[in-house]
């Protein structure tokens, strides 16, 4: 089994959580349920139960064992809580060599540099010692916090995207962003 990478940032401790850390992501989801509602899709409330956060996180290991997905919680340095998500999902090789990026913050983290210092380290490890070439992130909008974020990061403008993913009930457009590692431009 490859061990999953583990990065240290100045406020951070980011892993690829497992099974037994499901606590953990299930207290930020609830803790955070109605602060991150407007930007995810309809949660049933299975999703807010130990027994899904178990699954999932035993899926992400496996995404990561795959090579199909890197799934970051960052911890406090302690590691009681989470305090945002940093996710590399879809990861395709051969000659695409691209991912797409999804992240989230807990409310109480909001506008204090974490999460630009969270996805630096991130979009570092994809690009530097996973060698990808391409990181994709998409964003609502009315989401300036998120629009700003990402222009802060490098990422640029590629076009809208009408009717893109269907969160809070209904489908919404969303703004398409790309960041190409620097190393092969």
């Amino acid at each position: 089994m490859t061990p999953t990478p583990v990065l240290v940032t100045p406020r951070t401790l980011m892993e690829v959580l497992g099974p037994v850390d499901a606590q953990l992501m299930l207290d930020y989801y609830l803790d955070n349920r109605a602060y991150l509602q407007p930007w995810e899709p309809q949660r049933n409330e299975e999703f807010f139960s130990l027994s899904h956060w178990q699954q999932v996180l035993t899926e992400n290991q496996v995404l990561w064992e795959s090579g199909a997905g890197l799934k970051f919680s960052a911890l406090s340095p302690d590691r009681s809580e989470v305090i945002a998500t940093c996710n590399f999902s879809n990861i395709v090789r051969g000659v695409f060599q691209a991912c797409h990026l999804g992240y989230s913050i807990a409310e109480k983290y909001q506008g204090q540099g974490i999460m630009t210092e969270v996805l630096r380290a991130g979009i570092d490890h994809v690009f530097e010692d996973m060698g990808l070439h391409r990181i994709m992130a998409n964003y609502q909008p009315e989401n300036t916090r998120s629009a700003a974020l990402l222009e802060r990061l490098g990422f640029q403008q590629e076009g809208i995207a009408h009717s893109y993913l269907k969160i809070g009930g209904q489908w919404r457009d969303h703004v398409l962003t790309s960041l190409i590692n620097p190393a092969h431009a």
